[in-house]
């Protein structure tokens, strides 16, 4: 019985590995998406499946949730599709794929990813300390804690501060209708409007082509000591905080860490991006361990099939590692095959054969209604690249609803 157990945690580890590369690369086919149908079917699967248990379905949605992180940015650098945790990879990402540098910007946050393994290692046993003892204070004070971050991003805002408002205060309403309305999965629609339709539908009014990727080899691909200090420095300042704040995600957190640290750079903001981007998943798991509360639709998943231990926090921090380490293999070898191709494929074609995808999947999965939100928070997501605003503005959408939720 125990060699079957292992067998089978072998096999969800690198089933997870699988099934988080393929949500990775598939715009709008998000992990939260896999771990709601998995627990859907938990039941079935436990009463049919004698050797299963929830650690082994813990360890697939870990595995796959780790794998998510390092692979979700190529389609975002190379078609402009991003899911709500790497959004602002896009900015710098579309740069460097105009200049043929698209494969170099995905090896970057592969930098911060890779970095972002050690440093859950070091902070996973402060959180499991120090968390328990603060977040009692922070959570009375948790609306001005919200409110503060909110005006912190809005005041840093370079275009226009009175449209950063603006811009924050509709996605909130559009955030607090997604949830009072009957929709299956609101977050795809909501999401997949204000961050993928809209960057697609960017590109398609551009006309833009794209140049023939270069393939460097990875040693030739360097980053300066003080720059990958830097950017580890403003993701050690950005993720822990947003780790256990409610409505606070990887897009805020970059913006909080390199606001702090100076103005980065292209290279810089994309490492910053890939360890807060794993750094923000790896913390969630010991957030829901040590305070109860799950930040992240896998957490929330996690703690729907058992009440973490701390052998198996420790479990889930291995599985967290060494899932790591095979992904950023599989990443490199992706990253290569899309540099290859992209500049062969009709990119106008492509971007709208992705809308269309994207469309087909929401309606699917949210149906009517879920277009009907889809479309309305495309429009705001083009509004806001139309006026140069910071596209952070827009996670209004959840930071607004949980002000709300904890002033009432």
């Amino acid at each position: 019985m125990e060699f079957i157990f292992i067998l089978a945690a072998i096999l969800a580890f690198f089933l997870g590995i699988l099934a988080g590369t393929f949500t990775g690369i598939m715009p709008g086919i998000h992990i939260n998406l896999v771990s709601a149908l998995l627990l859907g079917f938990s039941s079935f699967l436990f009463l049919h499946f004698h050797f299963l248990s929830p650690i082994i379905l813990i360890i697939f949605l870990v595995a796959m949730a780790t794998a998510h992180t390092f692979i979700d940015f190529i389609p975002s650098i190379f078609l402009g599709a991003p899911d709500e945790d790497n959004f602002l990879s896009i900015l710098p990402g579309h740069e460097m794929l105009i200049k043929g540098e698209a494969y170099s910007a995905v090896i970057y946050t592969l930098f911060g990813s890779i970095s972002a393994l050690f440093i859950i290692l070091i902070l996973s046993p402060i959180f499991y300390y120090f968390l328990p003892a603060v977040y009692p204070y922070a959570e009375r004070i948790m609306p001005l804690i919200l409110i503060t971050a909110s005006i912190f991003l809005i005041y840093f805002e370079k275009t226009s501060r009175v449209w950063a408002i603006i811009i924050f205060l509709m996605s909130g309403l559009l955030g607090i209708a997604s949830i009072n309305l009957p929709i299956k999965d609101s977050l795809l629609p909501l999401f997949t409007g204000l961050f993928g339709i809209s960057s697609l539908a960017t590109s398609l009014v551009k006309k833009q082509k794209i140049p023939a990727q270069k393939i460097i080899p990875l040693k030739k691909i360097n980053i300066k000591k003080s720059s990958f200090a830097k950017s580890i420095f403003a993701a050690l300042i950005g993720a822990p905080l947003c780790s256990f704040l409610p409505g606070m995600g990887s897009g805020q957190a970059a913006v909080i860490g390199s606001e702090v640290t100076g103005n980065l750079d292209r290279k810089e903001f994309l490492i910053l991006l890939g360890a807060i981007n794993t750094i923000v998943t790896g913390l969630s798991f010991i957030t829901l361990y040590a305070i109860g509360k799950a930040r992240t639709g896998i957490a929330v998943a996690i703690g729907s099939l058992t009440n973490l231990t701390i052998k198996e926090i420790i479990i889930i921090t291995l599985i967290i590692f060494f899932s790591g380490i095979f992904s950023v293999i599989i990443a490199v070898k992706i990253a290569k095959l899309f540099a290859k191709y992209i500049s062969k494929i009709n990119y106008r074609l492509l971007s709208a054969g992705v809308i269309v995808l994207l469309g087909i999947i929401v309606l699917v999965f949210s149906g009517i209604l879920g277009i009907i939100l889809l479309t309305a928070s495309s429009i705001l997501g083009l509004l806001c690249i139309k006026l140069g605003i910071r596209r952070t503005h827009l996670m209004g959408c959840l930071i607004i609803p949980a002000i709300v939720f904890y002033l009432i």
